[in-house]
């Protein structure tokens, strides 16, 4: 399994917990604390933000962090 399918689904998997926040590093130096009311649709993380909806290819996140609440 490649480092790029593994990320996806140890992603994929952590969005589903309620009980975990995710803090999503992207590739242009964004750093995006994603909320509880979270989803992931194909390879596009789907977040609601204070600016709004935000939809966030894979491709373009370099990391993220995991941390329980």
């Amino acid at each position: 399994m490649d480092k790029s399918h593994k990320f996806k689904n140890t992603l994929e998997r952590y969005i589903h917990y309620r009980g975990i926040d995710i803090v999503l590093h992207l590739k242009d130096g964004q750093v995006i604390e994603l909320d509880k009311n979270r989803q992931m649709e194909d390879d596009v993380v789907i977040g609601n933000l204070a600016q709004g909806v935000v939809r966030i290819p894979l491709q373009d996140i370099q990391k993220a962090d995991f941390y329980a609440a």
